[in-house]
């Protein structure tokens, strides 16, 4: 399934920074979590290959950065998401990182996913400080939501407009990554869920591009973000294309996160899913104290099961591949699931089909080849493998 669209309430959004330059030299645009971003380049197969055996960039203009300030931050925050904040503030700043950080679910009192984030503590700045990093598609929402909990707390939400982040991925993203910072950023030295200050060489004219580099963990490969000021997205673009990068759009993205196997809130769950039923465990801490549907996600923890989950497989269809919603069978004429998102891709020189589902427990246990009409899924227990970045 697709996140992108080029209808009319599309084109009524705004362009990310970069998507407004590349956009002005016919870059064709496409709706992609709340923004319009370049839906795709020359050729969607090359974009799939190089993500596989290279390194891509493509805009993440999408991502949004809200500071979260005041003497409360931490107890509050910590109370508002389900993974630990206050470990990420619990030692001194770090001298050599600008910052750590962790993946988040965001919780109403029944335990139901209202959106995703992650945190990060900041402090190269002279401050010391935390940020909320999340989607333009849930933006609005979140900070509402979030907005209502702050009550007697000396909080402060402030959105940080004039930043952007590129994305850069692939086995040979670290190679870019260093030979674009002239060999000064090493993203083989930032752990997952870390990020360091450095700067990029702009292409053209060899000045110095001020970008900071976070790092995500991936399902396939750990991604990276570099955050710019939005007046250097397009410098900082080129000098990773000069640097060995082969430019992906948001069709290619969306098709890689799906290969990934990586649910997506709004797609694969919503504001009716449980933390637990996405596989998502790295969003959970289980042991840092109370916040906000912490009973739900206890509960399910302590009994050690809940009744679905989000899983990736792979589709051997015996012609077309299955539409999404398609429900899969075990054999019995019974449904035990349906498919959320689906993606064919070229891989290895063969025409792969992958999927994310939403599968019910007892038909896990019980079977890991199920059938949908024309063709079967398979459960995928290992990924696609690649390397690293």
């Amino acid at each position: 399934m697709s996140q992108t669209m080029t209808t009319e309430t599309a084109l009524q959004l705004a362009p990310t920074p970069l998507a407004q330059t590349l956009a002005s030299a016919g870059a064709p645009l496409a709706e992609y979590r709340g923004v319009l971003t370049v839906a795709a380049f020359a050729d969607e197969a090359a974009e799939i290959t190089a993500a596989w055996e290279s390194a891509v960039v493509h805009d993440l203009g999408w991502q949004q950065r809200v500071a979260v300030t005041g003497e409360d931050r931490v107890r509050w925050l910590n109370g508002m998401v389900t993974h630990n904040v206050a470990a990420l503030c619990a030692h001194p700043p770090d001298t050599t990182f600008d910052g750590l950080g962790n993946y988040n679910f965001v919780l109403n009192a029944q335990g139901r996913i209202q959106g995703d984030c992650r945190v990060w503590r900041i402090w190269n700045d002279g401050q010391d400080r935390l940020e909320i990093e999340l989607a333009a598609n849930q933006s609005a929402r979140l900070m509402a939501h979030l907005e209502r909990f702050i009550i007697m707390d000396d909080v402060e939400l402030t959105p940080l407009p004039g930043w952007t982040a590129l994305s850069l991925t692939g086995p040979k993203a670290a190679a870019v990554l260093h030979a674009a910072s002239q060999g000064t950023l090493d993203p083989a030295a930032i752990l997952p869920g870390a990020a360091q200050a450095g700067h990029l060489r702009a292409a053209a004219t060899g000045l110095p591009i001020s970008v900071l580099v976070r790092r995500y963990t991936g399902r396939q490969a750990n991604h990276l973000a570099l955050w710019c000021r939005s007046e250097d997205a397009h410098p900082a673009w080129l000098a990773l294309l000069h640097s060995g990068a082969t430019a992906i759009g948001a069709h290619t993205v969306e098709r890689l996160r799906i290969i990934e196997g990586i649910p997506a809130f709004g797609v694969d769950f919503g504001d009716d899913t449980l933390p637990q039923e996405t596989g998502i465990d790295d969003a959970l801490h289980f042991t840092k104290g109370c916040y906000l549907g912490q009973e739900i996600v206890e509960r399910i923890h302590s009994r050690g099961q809940v009744h679905r989950h989000i899983r990736s497989l792979e589709l051997f269809p015996a012609q077309q591949p299955p539409a999404l919603g398609q429900e899969l069978g075990d054999g019995d004429s019974r449904p035990i699931g349906k498919l959320t998102s689906v993606v064919g891709a070229q891989l290895d020189g063969a025409q792969r089909w992958f999927a994310l589902a939403l599968v019910r427990a007892e038909a896990e246990a019980s079977a890991r080849v199920w059938t949908y009409p024309g063709g079967q899924a398979r459960l995928r227990s290992t990924l696609p493998e690649t390397t690293t970045p």
